[in-house]
């Protein structure tokens, strides 16, 4: 799983190496099992509200655990949190697909075992964060994060993939099976991380403490709280259509699972292609350059919507994919570069709390929706509010105006507001 040093770059770290290579794995197990949960729903009898309550079960204890989550990783060793919560999603999904293999699983049975799933990844994506946004430094961040991402985004479009094709093939619960035994696989990996370049913490303060802390970081920075609101309203419109209507509309128009894995497929494969894009793109309007790129998020719902043929959605979910990574990029450069390295964590699960706080609550009322309004005039509804959502945070200043920095030092001297100095901005202007 770990690159041989001789074969890494000189910034790619053993942890960065260890890091993106467990990240690839659990990538191809988890973006198969969404696919597999939402027909293991079906195929037990369910309709489109209960697709959309064992989606919003994932997604409730992530956002009730999340900062918690955060205040725990910055509290102790990183690499110790995430192992744990790579073992409780292991036993989860694995009990899930016992139940799916050997009889009708019950819809709470369902929602219990997703439930622990989240509750495991609620303790894991803020460690996981801060794990890898202090495992690289200076100016070849951007290009290490941009690197993971399309490592990452390679197994999405993999497991996407191979995940809509198994359960065509052989059924969704050796789908959740084979995710189980990647959760195992990489918990194993992420054992062997090192933590030894993060100071400990200074003894005296408690979790709450820990907990206003990192809001004060968190409040303290419009463009952070902006575009975690904007994505809070992006991410549940987002992935209510993901979870709910898209299973939905490829049973019905476009051929079952096996297309609709091919979509998401799609959809992964331009992420891997906007990563590779910015391992040499470097937008100087960091912010800027990434807010921009969201708007084509909105074209998916709109394509479902109407719906287009298969292989029309195909090319929306590549270029949504594409553009929209150009924003995720963009975000991991902007934390790594504003946020102290001890609070990594703690701010990443703000992040994450506001990004997945509607989730829930979308996903429930997906259903209902669709049986109030019909669900041609909730997907455009989505598209609508993607949009709109976008073009506000754009009003925010710093969103426009912050900078890359153009120096190692610059990039390590994070300052409260996020702004930079005159010479600091004269950095920024001169040639990457």
């Amino acid at each position: 799983m770990i690159p041989d040093s001789s074969s890494r770059p000189s910034w790619a770290s053993r942890n960065y190496a260890l890091l993106t290579g467990a990240a690839v794995v659990t990538g191809l197990g988890a973006n198969g099992s969404l696919i597999a949960a939402a027909f293991a729903v079906l195929e037990a009898g369910g309709d489109a509200g209960d697709v959309g309550l064992v989606a919003a079960a994932r997604t409730l204890p992530l956002v009730v655990f999340l900062l918690i989550g955060g205040a725990v990783a910055d509290r102790l060793p990183r690499h110790r949190v995430m192992v744990a919560a790579n073992a409780l999603s292991c036993v989860s999904q694995g009990a899930f697909a016992a139940l799916v293999l050997t009889g009708e699983p019950r819809l709470w049975q369902m929602m219990l075992l997703t439930a622990l799933g989240g509750t495991g990844q609620a303790f894991f994506g803020p460690a996981a964060e801060g794990m890898l946004l202090s495992s690289v430094e200076g100016e070849n961040a951007g290009r290490a994060f941009a690197l993971f991402r399309m490592a990452t985004q390679g197994a999405a479009l993999g497991g996407a993939a191979l995940g809509g094709a198994l359960v065509a093939a052989v059924g969704p619960g050796w789908v959740l099976a084979l995710d189980a035994a990647c959760f195992a696989l990489a918990g194993a990996g992420r054992a062997f991380l090192d933590v030894g370049h993060i100071p400990p913490r200074e003894p005296g303060t408690g979790l709450l403490a820990d907990l206003r802390d990192g809001w004060a970081e968190f409040i303290g920075r419009p463009w952070l709280w902006g575009i975690v609101v904007q994505f809070s309203l992006v991410n549940a419109v987002v992935g209510a259509a993901d979870a709910v209507y898209g299973p939905l509309v490829a049973r019905d128009s476009l051929g079952g699972a096996g297309p609709w894995g091919l979509a998401l497929g799609a959809f992964g494969a331009g992420t891997a292609a906007g990563a590779l894009l910015m391992t040499r793109y470097r937008p100087r309007r960091l912010l800027l350059a990434g807010t921009l790129s969201v708007f084509p998020l909105a074209l998916p719902p709109a394509a479902l919507a109407v719906p287009v043929p298969a292989g029309v959605l195909y090319g929306v979910m590549f270029l949504a994919g594409a553009t929209v990574e150009i924003f995720g990029v963009s975000w991991m450069t902007a934390l790594h570069q504003e946020i102290p390295e001890h609070k990594l964590s703690r701010v990443s699960a703000y992040d994450w709390f506001g990004s997945v706080a509607l989730i829930p609550l979308a996903t429930a009322l997906a259903g209902p929706a669709q049986s109030a309004f019909g669900r041609t005039p909730a997907l455009w509804g989505t598209s609508a509010l993607i949009v709109t959502a976008t073009a506000l945070v754009l009003l925010i200043p710093d969103v426009r105006r912050l900078r890359r920095r153009g120096t190692p030092d610059a990039v390590t001297s994070r300052t409260p507001t996020g702004t930079e100095s005159a010479e600091e901005e004269q950095q920024a202007n001169s040639p990457c």
